[in-house]
């Protein structure tokens, strides 16, 4: 099988993040070929330092831009030119090259796009027709909950019986979870949880956690917001947020210069995953306002290190966080800020949530993952 690993490639978001955690575990599945590629002229070169152990790559030179437009409006070349013969092709992001005789499975990670167009930029927006396209052309879907299957079967067409979930694994973390006692206290006035900078704003002692690109999605605006409303009656209390800026950050900056606290809050730009281990150790509670979510991998990697978690109860959130984390509807600051506080305050929440967090994210293996992907190539191949 060849499997499109081009999201490995360049800064790792959620997609490259699923991207190496299946292939991973692909790789121990017994009976299976797995083979990566990734569409690139220029950074092709770079995908066999990065693949799992284990993962194959082979394949000729693949230019994005013209591939791209052929396969969106031509229906070719076929994928097998240039990575050979296969029995099943993987596009990991919503896209799935065209092949001659090969079963093709897409993921789709969330139908954004269909629901919340104006959260969207230009170049995600054609995503739809691109898998009703493949799915016409026999394509199977995964989707990473059963949130995302029912809207994949009722906003474009599909039939239930070619949707298959399959849920991520947690990413697995460097550093050892930090203990239910310490989850609040850490760091102290000034300093960074080890090995990660820079230091938090000076009078601070203890913070809220955000992770995940600025962009219109994530609601980053009305966690300001909030915050302001936490930090009027928590002056120890910091805002860290480690995800880079993306479509439409100018809308987290214009409130956060508006933010009476805005010196304490702290933006980290990207984190490799030793230094997000450490900050995600120390942090008092990850807040996760997102407005709508196909999976979420933030939620998840807190509940495994013992951080308890206030979200969003947006999309797939519910179904994947259980009872493991507070939930809150999205958009409502209030509810979001009284969260906080409840979650920063009460000890015994806060440990209620450290115990079912954890046993919660037990639950999201990459071998499931792995195990649920092998039976889906197997029945789409078999269906050709």
């Amino acid at each position: 099988m060849a499997i499109d690993a081009t999201p490995l490639l360049g800064t790792r978001t959620g997609v490259g993040r699923f991207c190496e955690g299946a292939l991973g575990a692909l790789a121990t599945e017994s009976g299976l070929d797995v083979g990566a590629f990734a569409v690139t002229w220029r950074r092709r070169r770079r995908l066999p330092p990065v693949v799992p152990a284990g993962v194959d790559v082979r394949q000729r030179a693949m230019p994005a831009r013209p591939l791209h437009l052929a396969w969106a409006h031509l229906g070719g070349p076929a994928v097998e030119w240039f990575v050979g013969p296969v029995d099943v092709v993987h596009g990991t992001n919503f896209v799935v090259p065209p092949t001659r005789r090969a079963a093709r499975v897409v993921t789709v990670h969330d139908l954004t796009t269909v629901r919340f167009p104006e959260l969207c930029d230009r170049s995600t927006l054609g995503f739809p027709r691109l898998v009703r396209r493949a799915v016409a052309d026999g394509a199977w879907v995964h989707t990473p909950s059963r949130f995302v299957a029912d809207e994949v079967v009722a906003e474009l067409g599909v039939d239930p019986a070619r949707v298959r979930v399959v849920y991520h694994g947690v990413p697995a973390s460097p550093a050892s979870p930090a203990p239910s006692g310490s989850i609040g206290t850490s760091p102290s006035v000034g300093s960074s949880p080890s090995g990660a900078s820079p230091p938090l704003p000076s009078g601070t002692s203890r913070y809220v956690l955000a992770v995940g690109t600025i962009e219109p999605r994530k609601d980053y605006p009305g966690l300001v917001r909030a915050f302001d409303h936490v930090a009027d009656s928590h002056p120890d209390v910091a805002l860290v947020i480690a995800g880079v800026d993306g479509w439409g950050a100018h809308a987290f900056h214009q409130s956060l210069q508006a933010s009476p606290h805005r010196h304490r809050v702290l933006q980290l730009g990207y984190v490799d995953n030793d230094a997000l281990a450490q900050w995600l150790a120390g942090a008092g509670v990850l807040a996760f306002p997102s407005v709508y979510e196909g999976f979420g991998f933030p939620p998840l990697e807190a509940m495994a290190a013992g951080v308890p978690v206030v979200a969003s109860a947006a999309g797939a959130v519910p179904e994947v966080v259980g009872d493991g984390a507070v939930l809150v509807p999205p958009r409502d600051v209030d509810a979001l800020a009284n969260a906080l506080v409840s979650v920063l305050d009460d000890t015994a929440l806060r440990t209620a949530l450290v115990d079912k967090g954890r046993f919660r994210a037990a639950q999201f293996t990459w071998e499931a993952c792995g195990a649920g992907l092998a039976r889906l190539y197997s029945d789409a191949a078999g269906a050709r």
